[in-house]
């Protein structure tokens, strides 16, 4: 009867203990930010070249911030991202000691036995925020006539 109490008390902080573990990569990746193609300075001078039309520029980088005009009416497209990532790193450990031999007061322990529990926690936080802003001036026919961008990192 107290082995069985004992291998139940046993898996069941066994389940406990395992059933939170996922990385901290794998909750970054189940997040609709991340799945979500990323707009860079990278692609910006990979993909974006002087003559191409408005529809390709959109199907690269997607939908822009601020579209407005210059004094002769020529379109200007202006993206401006700006994204904060937050990484942080914590380990906790919590459990429940059963005193299997001896006489401790107490019922703290594992099905009825004595027991003491223990919860220790650490951690570190790191944020980076980073801006890329690219500007696309257009001629009358909707071509790209000229482009720059910035982007900063602190």
């Amino acid at each position: 009867m107290l082995k069985d109490k004992m291998v139940l008390g046993l898996s069941l902080v066994v389940g406990l203990l395992l059933s939170g573990c996922m990385t901290a990569a794998q909750h970054q990746q189940s997040l609709h930010s991340a799945q979500e193609r990323k707009m860079t300075v990278g692609i910006v001078q990979k993909e974006i070249r002087k003559g191409m039309v408005g529809s390709e520029v959109a199907e690269i980088l997607g939908s822009p911030n601020i579209v407005t005009t210059d004094e002769q009416g020529r379109e200007v497209w202006v993206y401006d991202k700006i994204s904060t990532d937050v990484s942080y790193s914590r380990s906790s450990g919590s459990g429940v000691i059963g005193l299997l031999f001896g006489v401790v007061g107490g019922s703290g322990g594992i099905g009825g036995m004595p027991g003491a529990s223990f919860d220790k926690s650490t951690g570190a936080e790191s944020k980076t925020q980073r801006t890329l802003t690219v500007v696309i001036k257009f001629d009358k026919e909707m071509k790209v006539r000229d482009f720059a961008y910035h982007s900063s990192s602190f």
